[in-house]
């Protein structure tokens, strides 16, 4: 499967203009940057940077955003698993 061409189609499905290439980020920068596994991290490629500034602010409970945000950089963000399960068994049935 082709990753790139699939994004293309999301991008267009979304009406997302397509970013000029970008070479000062790929896998060299991010395997340099922690080859140590002390430390988690997460890098949101262009696509998906584009696709969060794209989506509306409608719906979204800020102080809820702000609580988990706050609680995962504690490190005391749990949730249980049967929680998790409902909440995909009721997505799939909707």
């Amino acid at each position: 499967m082709d990753i790139r061409s699939s994004m293309d189609g999301l991008r267009s499905l979304l009406g997302v203009n397509t970013p000029a290439p970008s070479t000062s980020q790929g896998k060299n920068s991010t395997a340099a940057a922690g080859s140590s596994f002390d430390s988690d991290h997460a890098t949101f490629s262009s696509a998906a940077s584009e696709v969060s500034q794209s989506a509306s602010d409608d719906g979204v409970r800020t102080d809820k955003v702000a609580a988990v945000q706050a609680a995962l950089a504690a490190g005391t963000y749990n949730v249980s698993a049967s929680a998790v399960a409902s909440k995909v068994i009721d997505s799939l049935l909707a």
